[in-house]
């Protein structure tokens, strides 16, 4: 009984920390450790007069205008927990659906591995983000200059993107800010890429958490592609945490609109 206490109660340290880290994903709509540490180009000179917040505040007003955009998406997200030997512990397979201008909805199509780590790890995410879209949790952790500073290392490509690279250094320690670099795109200012680590330690069994986040440029927007969490757990181990998200359909006609012509475009 005493080992299966213990096992319950660590896998609710992971919780805490994966809890966390979903916050990170900014502005609506994570490969760790030695990856998040990429050195600054030699010799780099950044464009003239373009600093980390001129590039940031470039983002978070095209972010504006694409989500006025945004009516409406589907996507199908897997959600997977493994060791370090790539052994499943659990996996959930979830359909989610968002509506403008805050609502979320989520629904899974299938479930295997742990019941505990799915109801303490991908339950409490779920649950999460749904209170955060709709502005029932909120956290101050945008990825702004209020929560930030931000510092223009170099510029570099992030898979078929080119992109500045900044350092974010967090404003005060919490564990919903973290540390890290940030990839924007040098033509759509969209986030392509997010690497880090938590600004403040979230627990006193957690060695280490590492994580990044990517995204896709799907029909003009920028939605998230894959997440990764490495969580360095004591007596326990590592773990890896993934989240794919796929089969996208971005801004469909809902039936009403089908049936009436309106698409809530101005003429």
């Amino acid at each position: 009984m005493a080992i299966q206490v213990g096992r319950w109660k660590r896998w609710v340290v992971i919780a805490s920390v994966l809890g966390a880290i979903p916050v990170v994903s900014i502005a609506q709509s994570q490969s760790f450790a030695s990856q998040t540490a990429e050195a600054t180009p030699t010799g780099y000179t950044a464009p003239v007069s373009l600093t980390g917040d001129d590039i940031v505040a470039k983002m978070l007003e095209r972010n504006r205008l694409r989500n006025e955009q945004l009516r409406r998406y589907s996507a199908v997200r897997t959600y997977v927990i493994r060791n370090l030997e790539g052994k499943l512990a659990a996996q959930a397979v979830v359909r989610v659906d968002y509506e403008a201008p805050d609502k979320k909805t989520f629904n899974k199509t299938s479930e295997k591995g742990s019941g505990i780590v799915r109801h303490l790890v991908f339950d409490r995410l779920i649950q999460s983000e749904a209170e955060t879209s709709s502005g029932r949790e909120h956290h101050n952790s945008a990825i702004t200059t209020a929560n930030y500073t931000f510092t223009l290392s170099g510029e570099e490509d992030a898979g078929p993107y080119h992109c500045f690279v900044l350092d974010a250094a967090p404003k005060r320690k919490d564990k919903y800010l973290f540390e890290g670099k940030i990839w924007i795109d040098v033509n759509d200012f969209a986030i392509v890429k997010i690497a880090g680590h938590p600004a403040k330690k979230p627990s006193f069994w957690i060695n280490r958490a590492d994580f990044v986040r990517q995204y896709q440029r799907i029909d003009g927007f920028w939605l998230p592609y894959l997440d990764e969490t490495s969580v360095e757990v004591k007596l326990y181990g590592r773990r890896v945490f993934t989240v794919n998200h796929e089969q996208y359909v971005i801004n469909p006609p809902n039936p009403l609109e089908a049936e009436t012509g309106d698409t809530g475009d101005p003429d």
